[in-house]
């Protein structure tokens, strides 16, 4: 049953590196040395388990490298063949201990999530990205912050779950595919909600990456269609991140990371309320034309 997921995992991959190296190619993008170096470091630590969705958003913000519009479509596209990276060793190094109906529907719901909620974001006005990248970004720091503070959950020992309790992981699944399109990481609600539910947080990991592998390999191809993306920051953080997490999984496998969370929780922080404020700025002038045009109709 685990390569009924690995399978599909290692075709996603290739597939999905195909359609982007073709993109990359015809509009000869040249990725930049900043934004490989921002893939090396943000996978690095997505593999030991800081996450790369809020760092990665956090610095494109900060250095303005990308409208912000364009970020979460930008990232997931750019982040995903690390993240595939980071699934299929993850599901060779613990998947067999998973349950494989959690395992397979949870990594399967993820994946469709991320591909209906693609054009979401493509579709939707800037101000609205904008709060849900905050909502997100905050989400995140108070995530690290209840990581260092020892405040999640602990989890148990279970390697499935009862048939109800599977049914809500996979339903949510779906749910955090959609909102990964808007730049809301799929990593800590997922680890969030199966320890609650009494999962060894050891093993909720390999349903974490593989679901991220097949949420962005869907929605990464249809941003990548779409064209709404920078492909000089995407294959940069791509070229970057394959080699990060390796080193990472197979070399580095621990280290201490309380004092990076906190720095890295501020950053976030800043990021947010940021994004927050041009997204309030946004939906006024929004507003203001609509009046606008309300009034020279009459």
């Amino acid at each position: 049953m685990l390569m009924a997921i690995l399978v599909p995992v290692v075709l996603a991959m290739a597939a999905y590196v195909a359609i982007l190296l073709r993109a990359v190619v015809q509009r000869k993008a040249v990725p930049t040395l900043e934004a490989i170096g921002l893939g090396a470091v943000v996978n690095f630590f997505d593999t030991l388990g800081i996450g790369s969705f809020a760092t990665t958003t956090a610095w494109l913000r900060f250095r303005k490298l990308v409208p912000d519009r364009l970020i979460p479509p930008t990232l997931i596209a750019g982040l995903t063949p690390p993240a595939m990276t980071e699934g299929i060793i993850f599901l060779i190094l613990l998947g067999v201990s998973v349950d494989p109906t959690l395992l397979f529907g949870g990594a399967l719901a993820t994946g469709l999530g991320g591909l209906m909620g693609a054009p979401l974001v493509a579709r939707a006005r800037v101000w609205i990205v904008q709060a849900t990248v905050a909502v997100g970004l905050l989400l995140a720091a108070i995530a690290f912050a209840m990581t260092n503070l020892h405040l999640f959950p602990g989890g148990g020992t279970a390697t499935g779950l009862p048939m109800l309790q599977t049914i809500i992981a996979i339903v949510a699944s779906f749910a955090f595919g959609v909102l990964a399109n808007f730049g809301v990481g799929n990593y800590a609600p997922t680890l969030v909600l199966l320890s609650l539910m009494g999962m060894d947080p050891r093993l909720c990991f390999p349903i974490m990456a593989s679901g991220a592998s097949l949420m962005g390999a869907g929605a990464g191809a249809r941003h990548v269609q779409i064209g709404q993306i920078d492909f000089r920051i995407v294959i940069g953080l791509t070229i970057g991140g394959i080699p990060a997490v390796l080193i990472a999984a197979l070399i580095v496998k621990s280290m201490p990371l309380d004092l990076l969370r906190w720095l890295v929780l501020v950053v976030v922080l800043y990021a947010a309320a940021t994004m927050a404020l041009a997204s309030m700025r946004g939906r006024r002038e929004e507003k203001a034309g609509k009046v606008g045009a309300e009034a020279a109709v009459a």
